[in-house]
């Protein structure tokens, strides 16, 4: 793992303007730059970053966060992954903190790995570009089938010459170890001499979401029966196959921009897509789709059309792996090639744009298509129709999110007219499954209730309750007084105070539990006094990196703000225009107020509550009191604060 030292040093260097710029066009807007959303297609700009407070705010789209969650999110990276590229950007050397010898060993040979196939993918392109044997048999191949130099640039192809060890020569000249060279399955041992196991093939490199070589597919040139088409690199610390999608690395952005991911079987399919502008396009390798090449779909996006070849073999390929896509909540359509076709061939024949609107106009449900499939091939027969309803009563039943209710309710509306039977008896039968599911994952011990399960199904973790923000309008006060605590605290309040002193001073600690009920808030606070009583001085930068995402990205939201004071107002009025800096006196005076009053507000209407209950006389008389008492408390803090109008 990656060293808190190293961590910290990057996040010390991390400029958020120079790092986004690098991805986003933008353009000073007062105190705030501003560009078109990377992560939805707008005509306007609405993406706002600030440097002074380090963060991002799409006020379009509504997604925000800080230079890491940035890349994170555009670029795919895991939270590792992102550290080390900030790291190498600042040449900063990356310190590990110590781990076992066994991770250290794997550690090691994944980096070998990686190594060996940099070496190897630059190999195979110099030998297809640069050799005769390559531009004669491969390079000419290829551009018979209608590929450009630039795209098979783009994509790293390359060639693997016939005689049998030219690879395995080289790598061995550039002293690289035999051992992980037969790992990365480049070669092959044979008669006690290293060989070369993709030799007279076209290679294409496979990469991971930041473009490093995971590994291979070397495809046959020549036709021979005994050799199978393609070879693909053995599984290792870092090509596992089933958490690979091929195309990826250049497929995400345009995948976010699109909301929709096309996959296809075939590596020459994403090629030849991307050559002709579709770009959104990633390929499976011809296996059955996994949970992980799922979740990896579902990291850009939840709309997922499947694009295979329309005979039977294709078909059957598309409904393999289905269900994991509904559980895992994809919008999933089918979209069936004709004639035999493949994508590679049919976007040949037909071109780029004939192709896009031919799948747009083809997409089918999944789940429609494949009970329309089922009983085309049950004709009349009553035992075969009985087992297709309780077949797509299952498939149904894997759509158990909590998001995706109505989604279900559709599909049992649907394929109950389509087999002519009631809606309530299917959905009965859907509600059976499900039941099923959940008591089958008690009993294993995943989680405690299934009903628990299902209504926390679909909530990420760090994310906030909606209904919460939307309906407790004390929440709005809480985080005003969180945020001033965040910009002002180390702010003086008078000669021996700051803003955190006064504010600390007028929130005494045994009221916090009972004043403010978001505890992620109450948490902020309490680690802000922690630090500030270590001596140390705390601002909202400690937090946009703290350690823990769901205050992490509490804070980036809390911070976030789309009103600034207009230049060309400065400049019309020829003023200097006071700023929230300027007032903070004054904000956190309000903000505590309007907090105070508001929970004076709450306190008045639960005791006109509980008078009204009453029927007690001793009772009624103390409600009467402590309403008199709570009303001119009420009426103190509005004349401190000046004229109020509080609904």
């Amino acid at each position: 793992m990656i060293s808190k030292d190293t961590i910290q040093q990057i996040q010390s260097r991390i400029d958020i303007v120079d790092i986004i710029g690098s991805f986003v066009k933008l353009k000073r807007r007062g105190a705030n730059y501003l560009g078109l959303c990377p992560f939805h297609n707008e005509k306007g700009p609405s993406f706002t970053v600030s440097g002074a407070k380090e963060i991002y705010k799409c006020f379009g789209c509504g997604k925000s966060g800080n230079t890491i969650s940035f890349l994170m999110e555009h670029e795919k990276y895991t939270y590792a992954e992102t550290l080390r590229w900030l790291a190498n950007k600042y040449n900063i050397e990356i310190e590990e903190t110590e781990v076992s010898p066994e991770a250290k060993f794997y550690q090691q040979s994944a980096d070998s790995l990686y190594v060996i196939n940099n070496f190897g993918q630059k190999f195979f392109t110099e030998a297809l570009f640069d050799t005769e044997e390559g531009q004669d048999v491969a390079l000419s191949y290829l551009k018979e089938r209608g590929f450009r130099e630039e795209i098979i640039k783009k994509f790293q192809l390359g060639y693997n010459p016939a005689a049998g060890e030219a690879f395995s020569k080289a790598a061995i000249l550039a002293q690289y170890n035999a051992e992980l060279l037969q790992k990365s399955g480049l070669v092959v041992m044979r008669d006690d001499r290293l060989k070369d196991n993709y030799r007279e093939r076209i290679i294409f490199p496979i990469h991971n979401q930041s473009g490093k070589v995971l590994g291979f597919g070397a495809r046959l040139i020549k036709k021979n029966d005994k050799a199978p088409k393609y070879i693909n690199t053995p599984e290792n610390e870092i090509y596992v196959k089933s958490k690979v999608l091929y195309g990826s690395y250049f497929a995400r952005m345009a995948i976010d921009k699109a909301d929709e991911c096309l996959l296809v079987e075939g590596y020459t399919d994403v090629v030849s897509l991307h050559q002709a502008g579709v770009e959104n396009v990633v390929a499976s390798g011809g296996t059955s789709l996994t949970i992980d090449q799922l979740r990896l779909v579902k990291k850009y996006t939840n709309n997922l059309t499947i694009i295979y070849d329309g005979d039977g073999a294709g078909i059957k390929a598309a409904v393999r792996g289905m269900d994991l896509a509904l559980e895992e909540g994809l919008n999933v359509r089918l979209v069936l090639i004709p004639d035999n076709e493949d994508p590679d061939s049919y976007v040949n024949k037909i071109g780029a744009s004939a192709f896009i609107q031919f799948v747009e106009n083809n997409k089918k449900d999944f789940v429609i298509f494949q009970l329309g499939l089922s009983l085309h091939e049950a004709g009349n027969d009553s035992a075969k129709k009985s087992a297709i309803v309780n077949k797509i009563a299952e498939t149904i039943s894997k759509i158990t999110k909590a998001e995706h209710f109505t989604k279900r309710q559709d599909y049992v509306k649907q394929v109950a007219e389509m087999l002519k039977i009631e809606e309530a008896g299917l959905n009965n039968l859907v509600n059976k499954f499900i039941r099923e599911k959940v008591q089958k994952a008690e009993n294993s011990g995943q989680f405690a209730t299934g009903n628990e399960k299902l209504l926390e199904a679909g909530k990420e973790e760090g994310e906030e309750n909606l209904v919460d923000i939307l309906f407790n309008k004390d929440e709005n006060q809480e985080r005003a007084i969180v945020r001033s605590l965040l910009e002002f605290g180390m702010k003086k309040w008078d000669e021996n105070n700051t803003i955190a002193d006064y504010i600390f001073k007028e929130m005494d600690a045994n009221d916090l539990e009972s004043m403010i009920e978001n505890k992620n808030l109450i948490t902020i606070i309490n680690l802000y006094k922690t630090w500030y009583k270590e001596g140390k001085n705390p601002t909202d930068k400690d937090f946009l990196y703290y350690e823990d995402a769901k205050l992490n990205n509490l804070v980036i939201n809390l911070m976030d703000s789309q009103t600034e004071i207009s230049v060309k107002w400065v400049e019309k009025f020829e003023a200097r225009v006071s700023s929230r800096e300027d007032l903070f006196r004054e904000e956190v005076i309000s903000t505590l107020g309007y907090f105070k009053l508001r929970k004076l507000k709450k306190l008045i209407t639960q005791n006109q509550l509980e008078m009204e209950k009453s029927t007690n006389e001793t009772d009624q008389f103390l409600f009467v009191k402590i309403h008199i008492a709570l009303k001119a408390e009420e009426q103190a803090l509005t004349d401190k604060m000046g004229t109020v109008i509080f609904k």
